[in-house]
């Protein structure tokens, strides 16, 4: 595609080339100490692929509060693109859902992965399918964009939209703390309560979805015991 997307002041953008992952790309550039901020992305017809480097000023448990901002600012850039009866809902902890189909997901990684440790840097990637050649239904659990009445919805426009709503959402969480991003979390969860199979850190967990605890980790309840799963857990190593 050769329209380039612009960004809002705070952050900067960096196509990476064809092939190449913007999330390795990123995480690569934080572990040289580039400034946060730098936002890598690579727009193919049929993936949106981008990632965001970020420094949050909290423990990494507070910090993973930015997983919930970026998939709040995705919900409310295909908001405002899409026509509105185009729902978007999440399946914790990242997976986003389009008019009730898995339509993509976001994904993490930190320079530490001790919850009580600030990172240096903690970087957020989105992956988001566009279109695709097989027939929609074809997997009736999955969707691409495309084929949720998204057609007129430009991934250039998309991705910008997701920078500035994210950025939205980063400030909310530095003026008000996680309540807000807890709030709107919950109302476009989509198995909140229901009985839900996940595989996170390499484990495989199932059992019903009891909601949230305060930093946005998972309260899973099986066989009468309810554990707690730290958002923390999806990070990458």
């Amino acid at each position: 595609m050769s329209e380039e997307p612009t960004f809002p002041p705070l952050l900067r953008g960096e196509a990476v080339t064809a092939g190449a992952d913007p999330f390795e790309k990123a995480i690569s550039s934080a572990m040289l100490g580039t400034d946060p901020g730098l936002l890598t992305y690579r727009l193919d017809l049929d993936t949106l692929r981008a990632a965001i480097v970020l420094a949050p000023e909290a423990p990494l448990e507070e910090a993973m509060a930015m997983i919930f901002a970026a998939s709040l600012g995705f919900g409310d850039a295909l908001g405002a693109l899409a026509p509105p009866e185009v729902g978007v809902h999440f399946d914790w902890p990242a997976a986003i859902r389009i008019n009730g189909a898995r339509c993509g997901e976001m994904r993490a990684a930190a320079s530490t992965a001790a919850a009580g440790q600030e990172p240096d840097w903690l970087v957020i990637g989105l992956t988001l399918p566009i279109w695709s050649e097989e027939e929609p239904g074809a997997e009736p659990n999955r969707t691409v964009l495309f084929a949720e009445g998204c057609a007129d919805v430009s991934p250039v426009a998309l991705l910008e939209s997701w920078s500035r709503h994210m950025l939205v959402w980063v400030n909310r969480w530095l003026d008000e703390g996680m309540a807000p991003l807890h709030a709107d979390w919950r109302a476009r969860a989509f198995s909140m309560g229901e009985d839900v199979d996940l595989e996170i850190g390499g484990k495989a967990l199932s059992g019903t979805f009891m909601g949230l605890d305060e930093r946005g980790g998972m309260l899973l309840r099986k066989d009468q015991e309810t554990s707690l799963i730290p958002l923390s857990s999806m990070l990458e190593t």
